[in-house]
């Protein structure tokens, strides 16, 4: 990986009847949102509601470097976001992103308020 490259994860997780949204709200509630916020490396961990998929909530998931994630997911932490998963059957599309910690290209800034 390249120095200077943060990692950032989408993670969408989908599901029936609001499992996805009570999911999250129960990662936040069980205090599991914060806990992992406060890890080693952690820069973003924020959930999301699409408007127009009431059965997907997004996760930006955003860390320093890949032994960030790497520490974290062997930590215990895992196993309690891997009983949630289960306990509401949710299915999860995962994107992985290299962030540019030089920032926006002045040549896009021009579109940013």
């Amino acid at each position: 990986m390249i120095e200077g490259m943060s990692v950032v994860i989408h993670i969408y997780y989908s599901g029936k009847n609001g499992n996805a949204r009570k999911f999250a709200e129960e990662m936040e509630h069980s205090g599991t949102a914060e806990r992992i916020r406060n890890e080693e490396g952690n820069v973003q961990y924020e959930y999301f509601f699409p408007v127009h998929d009431p059965e997907t909530v997004l996760l930006i998931d955003k860390w320093e470097d890949q032994k960030a994630i790497d520490r974290h997911h062997s930590s215990a932490m895992m196993d309690t976001i891997v009983q949630l998963r289960n306990k509401y059957d949710l299915h999860m599309k995962v994107e992985r992103y290299l962030s540019d910690e030089e920032g926006i290209p002045s040549s896009d800034r021009k579109f940013v308020r």
